[in-house]
């Protein structure tokens, strides 16, 4: 069997409400989907799944984030309809979607929180889905902190998502960053500053078994280790005393060990050294098998196969393929047992 535990989704409610919704996103949506159909369309998305037996998904709804496009009024309803959709779309194929992680309205926590409860008590989600930052915001404000806590409670995931427009500039001189290298180089390293940000406000000495898996294998984090943890151990070297203060941390280990505790997934579609890279740094147990399906030339059936070719020509052993395709997500999301 092999669970993707990172493709994505708009069930259908959810798109047709999020149109109505915001005229800017109602544009980029449409412009979206046309190019994914995939996103919406079920019968074509069972229809690819239908060529890999054995693949099954745990949904995850595709971004931007709900805060990015609604005020805190409207962003609450939202969520609410994408998580019973697709929780809807798991109760009606169990066989190809094993479960789903919640979206939450992140600019209103009052109500992302009640989402939460409502989504892991009554909906059965696995755990909910959060980008790297809320609309600029970052993640380790003390605002965000109890959401952390509460899934850290329940012993629930948190999928993390890249999250950077086209606005966050490539120098301080522009207003917008160009050739999309917002997204080719900026989401990498939004995602590995989210994971450094959370780790040093000590996050995992406070909740230790909170379970965060990065989108994209962990993003640059694996291919800087050397960089990281030498350069961390001699944290304060490079900072003039006047900024002292933005250096304080209580961590009980050295900043590179809590970085190993993330989760990756292997939506990378790249050669197999990348993703051994990847599995040296986070080790076998924290790698789980993910596609980011449909976001590809082919509209989701490139992720799937290239990302399968890719793990099935790594040089580990047949029992650690298993671990990534399957039994790490079970172990981790406590999926039933086949």
């Amino acid at each position: 069997m092999k669970i993707d535990v990172f493709p994505h989704i708009f069930p259908q409610a959810f798109y047709d409400r999020m149109l109505k919704v915001s005229d800017a996103a109602s544009r980029y949506m449409q412009r979206r989907v046309r190019d994914m159909p995939m996103l919406t369309d079920l019968e074509m998305r069972l229809r690819l799944m239908d060529e890999y037996p054995e693949y099954q998904q745990v949904l995850t709804a595709a971004g931007p984030g709900i805060e990015t496009f609604c005020d805190p009024k409207v962003s609450p309803e939202l969520a609410r309809i994408a998580n019973d959709g697709m929780a809807e779309l798991c109760a009606k194929h169990p066989d190809k979607f094993l479960g789903f992680a919640a979206s939450l309205p992140m600019n209103n926590m009052d109500a992302a929180l009640q989402e939460a409860d409502r989504a892991v008590q009554q909906l059965g989600a696995y755990g909910v889905q959060i980008f790297t930052n809320v609309n600029g915001r970052p993640l380790d404000e003390v605002e965000f902190r109890p959401l952390f806590e509460k899934m850290a409670g329940y012993d629930k995931a948190i999928w993390l998502h890249p999250a950077r427009p086209a606005t966050f500039a490539d120098y301080a001189t522009e207003t917008h960053s160009k050739y999309e290298l917002w997204w080719v180089f900026g989401w990498p390293y939004e995602s590995s500053i989210a994971m450094a940000r959370l780790v040093f406000t000590g996050i995992f000495d406070d909740f230790p078994n909170l379970k965060i898996i990065t989108h994209h294998l962990g993003a640059m984090i694996p291919y800087f280790e050397h960089r990281i943890g030498p350069g961390l151990d001699t944290l304060g070297s490079r900072t003039p005393p006047a900024e002292k203060h933005l250096l304080e941390h209580k961590l009980k280990r050295r900043p590179l060990d809590y970085f190993r505790l993330f989760y990756g997934d292997t939506a990378l579609v790249l050669g197999p050294a990348q993703f051994e890279c990847g599995l040296a740094f986070f080790g076998i147990d924290h790698v789980l098998f993910g596609t980011d399906m449909p976001f590809d030339q082919e509209g989701g059936a490139y992720n799937v196969r290239e990302t399968m070719r890719t793990i099935d020509a790594m040089s580990i052993a047949p029992s650690d393929r298993i671990k990534i395709y399957e039994t790490n997500a079970r172990v981790l999301l406590k999926l039933p047992k086949r």
